[in-house]
């Protein structure tokens, strides 16, 4: 029988099962996200995205594109765009989408092919700062992925042109436009300068 999950601003049919007491799991939102629509599910509420805007994608894909041809030569691992979702967090379930991620290769190795949602953080989360969003959202996401694993979070503001680097609660870098972004212990070799990613 078809379950109603609400959101804020949709309803949605499901075939698959929902606790009695409205609680989402991950595998419940991997049938929902059939719909085109796209959805992230905090602690077992699903919750409806907007498309982002014309720069938000640009951005992204600048920040998506430049290290993934390097990662791809050197067998490094992965780089996965926006819409790859990663389920951090289980009973309830957390899963969320970022706009770039990168896994390593060893880990992908020891996990072997997935077909639903990576269970697990990736090493490294890119996520690009809308211009609604409030910094203290921003740094608050940026610190949930280091609790779940992550080894560095990039948060990517267009609005000031730099680039909020968190390895940790106390080791937060605000990188400059003539910075370089980096990331040596997973990525050996790679940079990029921060004001590329606003061309």
């Amino acid at each position: 029988m078809a379950t109603s999950v609400t959101t804020e601003s949709t309803t949605l049919e499901s075939e698959s099962s929902v606790a009695p007491d409205g609680i989402v799991t991950a595998a419940d939102l991997l049938k929902l996200t059939e719909d085109g629509q796209r959805y992230e599910l905090i602690e077992g509420e699903v919750r409806a995205m907007s498309p982002a805007g014309n720069k938000h994608g640009k951005i992204a894909m600048a920040l998506g594109f430049r290290p993934a041809a390097f990662v791809q030569e050197h067998k490094l691992g992965a780089v996965c765009a926006a819409e790859t979702g990663f389920l951090i967090q289980q009973d309830p379930d957390t899963v969320r989408d970022p706009d770039v991620t990168f896994v390593t290769q060893t880990r992908i190795d020891e996990v072997g092919p997935v077909d639903g949602y990576w269970t697990g953080d990736p090493d490294i989360v890119a996520e690009v700062v809308s211009p609604n969003d409030r910094f203290s959202d921003t740094e608050q996401k940026a610190l949930s992925w280091l609790k779940a694993g992550s080894k560095i979070v990039w948060g990517v503001d267009p609005a000031q042109a730099h680039v909020t680097e968190y390895r940790g609660v106390s080791e937060i870098l605000v990188l400059s436009s003539e910075e370089n972004l980096t990331a040596s212990q997973l990525l050996p070799g790679w940079e990029v300068t921060i004001a590329e990613l606003f061309v």
